[in-house]
């Protein structure tokens, strides 16, 4: 047998072997194919092809039937709306993924020095099952202008109220022709040193009078000594019909915690409080006329808390719901990588004399530089996408205020502006800004596995 007869008996087999692992090859990406197959239709169907076409619709007009180029383009940086959406999206972008990679950041460290940490995790996380719709509708009632129903209002009321007071007669009027309103809504009489003057008050239902309130007709009998002023303030109404106007009846009661001032020359002389059947009393005043003044206080209107979805603050309110619903994602996520920081840095740190608060500056925040960058840039790109809370939660008067990118693009779309070309615009503009994050984020996944 010569060598190369011996040489093709050698090849034949390796080369039937290369062969068939060749065919096992194509038939092992025939079944991954098969198995993709799906996933990829459906991505086209549902990403691939909305994209193109929007990217092409965009170039067109409201009514797709002529091209116009750039003009949707030109327009959408003309107009104010888009503008003002622009900018509320540049705040979302810097206000809140910073906001929650820093709250993120300090929960983490911290719950690791509680007992409790799982359940204390569980309940920070829990916003996170909450749709957006359902979280939309509880802060649209949450922030609500009345205080019988946003609790936020309620407690800022609650808080004013302790310390400012409030006033028992927000719709006390005095008697037309007895009293003068002033400019400032006080209502003023006048009255001489040595006299009892009546203050007639109307507006008040018998049934919000304060539980110490007495009848005012003993104290209206009083008589005012020498250098006395003296009177009462009391309700000019006769429950059940009957009376006299501007007279003090046996049955109407007094108006206590009412605050009275005698002014003379433009300055007070004296100030008092009525008593529980209205009474109040000036002593040691000279010889002389006085105006007898019941302030605007006594009738200012109760507070009613901060306009939370007003045009200044929407905003910042709705930047708020979202922290509560995504700060638990940002702790989970922080707090995984910080349970696999060596330990063995941190405790030589501590054995070099450093305070838990150089040790969370100078190790801990660069260690966890890597999961805080991806953290970000991931909070970055969903803020770009939020529609639901805006949506839901700002009002219609000043739902213009509170528009981002992605309600802009709707409302243009389809929310009565009817423009398929102008939103598809945005909806391109809102795609271009968002992959630079998606890619740097893609970059990122690579370089850590890697």
């Amino acid at each position: 047998m010569t060598a190369t007869t011996l040489v093709k008996q050698q090849a034949g087999p390796r080369a039937a072997g290369t062969a068939r692992g060749r065919r096992g090859r194509r038939r092992a990406r025939l079944i991954a194919l098969l198995f993709v197959f799906p996933a990829l239709l459906l991505l086209g169907a549902l990403v691939v092809y909305p994209v193109l076409f929007s990217v092409g619709r965009s170039f067109f007009d409201a009514s797709g039937s002529r091209f116009v180029g750039a003009g949707n383009y030109t327009e959408m940086f003309r107009d104010p709306a888009t503008l003002k959406a622009i900018r509320n999206t540049a705040i979302w972008v810097v206000v809140a993924p910073a906001l929650l990679t820093g709250l993120g950041l300090i929960l983490a460290v911290l719950v690791e020095k509680v007992r409790w940490a799982t359940a204390f995790k569980l309940l920070l996380f829990m916003p996170m099952a909450v749709s957006f719709l359902a979280a939309g509708i509880i802060f649209r009632l949450a922030y609500d202008e009345d205080p019988n129903k946003g609790v936020l209002n309620a407690a800022v009321v609650s808080v004013h109220d302790a310390f400012q007071g409030t006033s028992a007669y927000p719709t006390a009027r005095g008697r037309a022709g007895l009293l003068t309103e002033d400019r400032d809504g006080s209502w003023r009489t006048t009255a001489r040193a040595g006299q009892s003057v009546t203050l007639p008050m109307v507006g008040v239902l018998p049934g919000d009078l304060p539980k110490n309130a007495s009848p005012a007709y003993p104290a209206a009998a009083r008589r005012a000594a020498p250098g006395e002023l003296r009177g009462v303030v009391y309700l000019d109404f006769t429950p059940g019909g009957g009376g006299r106007q501007g007279k003090v009846d046996p049955t109407e009661s007094g108006l206590p915690g009412m605050t009275v001032q005698a002014v003379r020359d433009g300055r007070t002389a004296g100030s008092t409080t009525t008593a529980a059947d209205g009474s109040f009393r000036f002593s040691g005043l000279s010889a002389g006329s006085y105006t007898v003044k019941l302030p605007q206080s006594n009738f200012a209107q109760p507070y009613q808390g901060v306009s939370w979805l007003g045009p200044a603050l929407v905003t910042p309110a709705i930047i708020g719901a979202y922290l509560w619903i995504w700060t638990g994602f940002a702790m989970v996520l922080i707090g995984a990588g910080l349970s696999t920081l060596p330990r063995d840095a941190l405790e030589a740190a501590r054995m070099d004399g450093a305070n838990e608060w150089q040790i969370f500056r100078r190790i801990t925040v660069p260690l966890l530089a890597p999961v805080l960058t991806v953290v970000f840039v991931t909070l970055v790109i969903n803020v770009m996408k939020v529609f639901d809370l805006v949506y839901i939660i700002a009002p219609g008067p000043v739902q213009e205020d509170a528009t981002v990118l992605a309600t802009q693009m709707w409302l243009v779309s389809f929310g009565g502006g009817n423009n398929q070309g102008l939103g598809s615009a945005l909806g391109v503009l809102l795609l271009l800004l968002v992959i630079p994050a998606m890619v740097f984020n893609v970059r990122r996944f690579r370089s850590s596995q890697r």
